[in-house]
């Protein structure tokens, strides 16, 4: 019983300081030089639960996060003992990255749906174009950093070079389309966050 209080008092603390669990358990089978496949076979959970929980879409219980943290060697009160910190620099291995509506989407700074601006790299084939973005309250800026697009909105469209930006607000639904035949690359800044 002893144990299940200070359990909880360590848990309620993660919750409280912002401690990202999803993300710690990622450093934690990088360190240890596993893949989501071989950390899911050594707890027996699925691949797909792994990567929700490493970006910290859902939440373990006590018993499923005793079983990871026993796998990768460590223990509840070790996992919960660091002091938390706010992380500033973002490495590749941070970053997360998604197929969606034909462009790939890569979220350079992960889990950013607590912040006012999420920033991303979106990634434009030949001839594709990326998805709908509708009304909202909020802001949007893009940079194109490779290759030229062009910015479709309910009124008009604009070409946008490399070494272009572009800046709206969200009162308008919009869009960006490739029509050049090479990878367009844009780090697109939203807030609040809409991808």
């Amino acid at each position: 019983m002893a144990v299940c209080r200070a359990f909880f008092r360590l848990f309620a603390y993660s919750r409280r300081s912002n401690m990202k669990i999803g993300s710690k358990l990622k450093r934690m089978r990088i360190q240890n030089g596993l893949t989501l496949e071989e950390l899911a076979s050594r707890c027996e959970l699925t691949k797909g639960f792994l990567s929700q929980l490493e970006r910290d879409l859902t939440s373990p219980s006590i018993a499923t996060l005793a079983d990871i943290l026993e796998a990768l060697g460590s223990s509840l009160s070790e996992f919960f003992h660091d002091s938390p910190q706010e992380q500033v620099v973002f490495h590749q291995s941070d970053f997360f990255e998604d197929e969606r509506d034909g462009c790939t989407i890569r979220w350079i700074v992960p889990n950013t749906q607590k912040n006012d601006m999420e920033p991303v790299l979106v990634e434009i084939p030949e001839g594709g174009q990326s998805f709908s973005s509708g009304p909202h309250n909020g802001e949007e800026f893009g940079y194109v950093l490779t290759g030229s697009v062009t910015l479709v909105t309910d009124t008009a469209s604009y070409a946008v070079r490399q070494g272009e930006t572009f800046y709206l607000d969200g009162k308008t639904s919009h869009y960006i389309r490739n029509d050049k035949k090479r990878t367009a690359q844009i780090l697109w800044v939203c807030t609040p966050p809409l991808f």
